[in-house]
C-alpha cells in the first residue's frame, strides 16, 4: 500500500464509520424525553402550536416531548439557549418567522441565526391579524389609522414578544406604509399582550388567529385586518390590510422547528419525517385549521431556503426602516 493511498483508505473508513454511527443513533433515536424549547411565555401562537405538536410527536416517538418556556428578548433568550445545547436531537426550538429579523435587530447575538442550527421542518404558516377591544370606537383599520394621524403617538398596541416577532415587525411595516406614529408595548407572548389588551392597558393587539381566535369567537375582540395577500379562511370576513387601501402589503407568519448545529442528519430526517407524518394527519389539519395555521410539511432544505430568503428580506425592511429592538 502506498503511501498516498492509506490517508485515502483512513478518509473513507472514517466517512463509512460515521455514516453507520449516524444511521444507528437515527435507529435508536430517541432512548429519553425530547425538549422542545420556546421563546415566548404559556398561552401564546407559538406555545399552543409547540405543545399540539409535543403531544401528537411524543407518541410517534416513544418518547415524551415537553414544551420548555423561555421567554423574553424577541425569543431570543430561548435561541441563544438550543444553539449552546448539545447537538443531539434532544433540544429542539420552536421558532416563528420573526426568528428571520433577529440578526438585523439584535446585532450582538451570541449565534449566528442560520449557521447555528440545522433546519428541522416547517410547521404552519398564519396570517398576523389587527384586532381591537370590542368597546373600542374602531371598527375598520382606517378608523385606526385616521386616529394615529390625529394624535401621533398616543395610540400604543400589543405585540406579542416585543422585538423580532413576525406581530412586531407586522406592526412596524403597516406604521411605516400608513405613516402614523403609534407606540409598541412589549410584552413576552401572546398570552401576556392579549390579557392586557383585554384589561385596556393597550389599545391594539397584532397577533396570530391561534391565539386571538377564541376572544374574537367570544365578542371581547374586534378584527380590524388580516396581513397576508388574501384573506385568511378562518376569518373570512376580515378584509386585507391591502384591501383597505394599502395595496401590496403582505406579511405572512411561519411556525418551524430547529435543531443545534451539528445534530446528526439521520436524526434531522427522522424528527421531519415524524412532523410532517403529524401534519398530515387530517385530525392535525383540522385543530390547527381551526386556529389559523396552515400546516406546512417539507423537507429540511425547503426549510432552510425558506429561513435564507426571510432573513434577507427581514433584514433589508429592518434596516431600511431603521427598526430597534425594543
Amino acid at each position: 500500500m502506498t503511501a498516498t493511498v492509506r490517508p485515502l483508505l483512513k478518509s473513507l473508513l472514517a466517512a463509512g464509520a460515521a455514516v453507520v454511527l449516524c444511521t444507528a443513533q437515527a435507529q435508536t433515536y430517541p432512548t429519553k424525553p425530547v425538549s422542545l424549547v420556546v421563546g415566548f411565555a404559556p398561552g401564546g401562537s407559538a406555545d399552543s402550536l409547540a405543545r399540539l405538536l409535543a403531544q401528537k410527536l411524543g407518541t410517534s416517538l416513544g418518547q415524551p416531548v415537553i414544551v420548555d418556556n423561555k421567554p423574553g428578548a424577541g425569543a431570543t433568550i430561548a435561541t441563544a439557549a438550543v444553539a449552546a445545547a448539545k447537538p443531539d436531537g434532544y433540544t429542539l426550538l420552536m421558532v416563528t418567522s420573526g426568528h428571520a429579523g433577529s440578526a438585523a435587530l439584535y446585532p450582538k447575538l451570541s449565534y449566528d441565526t442560520q449557521k447555528s442550527f440545522e433546519p428541522v421542518a416547517k410547521v404552519g404558516a398564519s396570517p398576523v391579524v389587527i384586532v381591537a377591544p370590542s368597546s373600542a370606537p374602531y371598527k375598520q383599520l382606517k378608523d385606526v389609522i385616521d386616529a394615529a394621524r390625529k394624535s401621533p403617538g398616543k395610540l400604543n398596541y400589543a405585540a406579542g414578544g416585543g422585538g423580532a416577532t413576525t406581530t412586531s415587525l407586522a406592526a412596524e411595516f403597516l406604521k411605516n406604509e400608513a405613516k402614523v406614529d403609534m407606540v409598541m408595548v412589549p410584552y413576552k407572548g401572546s398570552g401576556p399582550a392579549l390579557t392586557a389588551l383585554l384589561s385596556g392597558e393597550v389599545d391594539l393587539g397584532f397577533d396570530i388567529p391561534s391565539s386571538a381566535l377564541p376572544h374574537i369567537k367570544a365578542g371581547k375582540l374586534r378584527p380590524l385586518a388580516v396581513t397576508t395577500k388574501t384573506r385568511s379562511s378562518v376569518l373570512p370576513d376580515v378584509p386585507t390590510v391591502a384591501e383597505q387601501g394599502m395595496t401590496g402589503f403582505e406579511v405572512t407568519g411561519w411556525f418551524g422547528v430547529l435543531a443545534p448545529a451539528g445534530t446528526p442528519a439521520a436524526v434531522v430526517a427522522r424528527v421531519n419525517k415524524e412532523i410532517n407524518a403529524v401534519l398530515s394527519d387530517p385530525e392535525t389539519k383540522d385543530k390547527l385549521q381551526n386556529i389559523g395555521v396552515e400546516a406546512a410539511p417539507g423537507s429540511p432544505a425547503d426549510f432552510g431556503k425558506l429561513i435564507a430568503s426571510e432573513t434577507q428580506r427581514y433584514g433589508d425592511a429592518i434596516r431600511k426602516l431603521g427598526i430597534k429592538a425594543e
